[in-house]
C-alpha cells in the first residue's frame, strides 16, 4: 500500500517525499510527474491519491488548497535584442512574434531556439527546459500561474490530511494530535470546496523596481524583479 501523489512540472516534491518518509516509512509516497493537459486524469479516476497541480481547474468534487505563485517568464532565443534585459513588459513583446505553444513545454522551447519566435511560461518550468541557446526572463505585469494541492472529497482520510500537515509545514504532533497549525487553523485542513476559498499562501510573483539590463533568469530561482527591460541599442521596431 503506498499514498499516491501525481505533480506537474515546475514542482519539486523532493523535500515532502523526505519529511513523509521520515514520518510515515510504514506508507511509502509514490511520486509521479504527469503532463499538464492530464494533470487531474488519475486523481478523478481513483488512481492517485493527492495531487499538485497548476490552477485553474474545474474543481468540482475536490478539496483545493492554493500554495504559491510562479513567476512567468518570456523565453526568448539567446541572440534575441531582450536577452540581455533583466526584466520585460507586455508592452515589450507585443510586437514580437510568439513561437507555437505545444503540449509539452520542452518542444515549445526547442522552437523558441529554432528562432520561431518567444513563448510565456512559469518560471520553474523554463528552468526545467533550460537550454544554452536561450534565456528566461520575467514579465514584470504579466499574470502569475499558481500551484494548488488537490484531493478528492471522498478520499479524506487521516493519512491525506498528514500529507497535507507535511506540506503546510505542520510538526508531527500537531498533525496527529489536533494542535493548531501555524497560521493559527485547526489540524484538519479540508481546503477549499466548490463554493468555498482557502487561504492562500504568500506570494512569490515578481514584483519590484525598475529593471536594468543584464543578464535574464535563465537558470535561478524566483525573481522579484520588475518595471521594463531595454534593448540593446534602443527598442526596435
Amino acid at each position: 500500500m503506498s499514498l499516491r501523489l501525481r505533480y506537474v512540472a515546475g514542482v519539486s516534491p523532493a523535500k515532502w517525499l523526505r519529511a513523509w518518509a521520515d514520518r510515515r516509512p510504514e506508507l511509502p509516497l509514490e511520486a509521479t510527474r504527469v503532463e499538464q493537459g492530464e494533470q487531474l486524469a488519475d486523481l478523478l479516476a481513483g488512481d492517485a491519491d493527492v495531487a499538485f497541480v497548476r490552477l485553474p481547474i474545474d474543481d468540482e468534487g475536490l478539496h483545493v488548497i492554493p500554495l504559491w505563485e510562479e513567476v512567468p517568464v518570456a523565453v526568448l532565443p539567446k541572440d534575441h535584442a531582450y536577452a540581455d534585459a533583466e526584466a520585460l513588459t507586455l508592452a515589450d513583446l507585443v510586437d514580437e512574434p510568439r513561437a507555437p505553444e505545444q503540449d509539452d513545454p520542452a518542444m515549445t522551447v526547442e522552437l523558441v531556439a529554432a528562432g520561431t519566435g518567444w513563448a510565456m511560461l512559469p518560471h520553474g518550468v523554463a528552468r526545467l527546459h533550460h537550454r544554452r541557446d536561450v534565456v528566461a526572463t520575467p514579465v514584470a505585469d504579466a499574470a502569475p500561474t499558481r500551484i494548488a494541492l488537490v484531493w478528492r472529497v471522498e478520499r479524506d482520510d487521516a493519512d491525506i490530511q498528514e500529507f497535507v500537515g507535511v506540506v503546510r509545514g505542520r510538526t508531527s504532533r500537531s498533525s496527529r494530535g489536533g494542535a493548531p497549525d501555524a497560521s493559527g487553523g485547526g489540524a484538519r485542513d479540508d481546503g477549499r470546496k466548490r463554493g468555498g476559498s482557502a487561504r492562500p499562501a504568500p506570494a512569490t510573483s515578481g514584483q519590484g523596481g525598475r529593471g536594468t539590463r543584464g543578464r535574464g533568469a535563465s537558470t535561478g530561482g524566483s525573481h522579484r524583479t520588475g518595471g521594463s527591460g531595454r534593448r540593446k541599442g534602443g527598442k526596435r521596431r
